[in-house]
């Protein structure tokens, strides 16, 4: 069994900077690849990051531009998601799972939540005009 927690969410203004991270326990995730996901009311999760097993390879959501970024702690079993430059459009819960796979070889494949077996519960992040 795995836990996932995400902490690190909360309110900000536009333009702002949250850094979300993931803890791990009940086994260790440096052998697996790790993504993140959110959901706004009312609408679909949705794909925002991975980070491969070695956090050699990272796969972002056209809507990220360049404005997040994926990383991982594997000593400490840990993984974070930086996001600047924040906007009212980026208000959602944020999810951090853990993937079957060490990496994935695309994109489309790491945005494909079926790759995924354990999630956490989820941080609110919201975002003031």
């Amino acid at each position: 069994q795995v836990q996932l927690v995400e902490s690190g969410g909360g309110l900000v203004q536009a333009g702002g900077s949250l850094r979300l991270s993931c803890a791990a326990s009940g086994r260790t995730l440096s052998e697996y690849a790790m993504g993140w996901f959110r959901q706004a009311p009312g609408k679909e999760r949705e794909f925002v990051a991975g980070v491969s097993a070695a956090g050699d390879k990272e796969y972002y959501a056209d809507f990220v531009k360049g404005r997040f970024t994926a990383s991982r702690a594997n000593a400490e079993n840990l993984v974070f998601l930086q996001m600047n430059n924040l906007t009212p459009e980026d208000t959602a819960i944020y999810y951090c799972a853990k993937s079957g796979l060490k990496s994935h070889s695309s994109r489309h494949s790491a945005s494909d939540y079926r790759f995924y077996d354990y999630w956490g519960q989820g941080t609110q992040v919201t975002v003031s005009t």
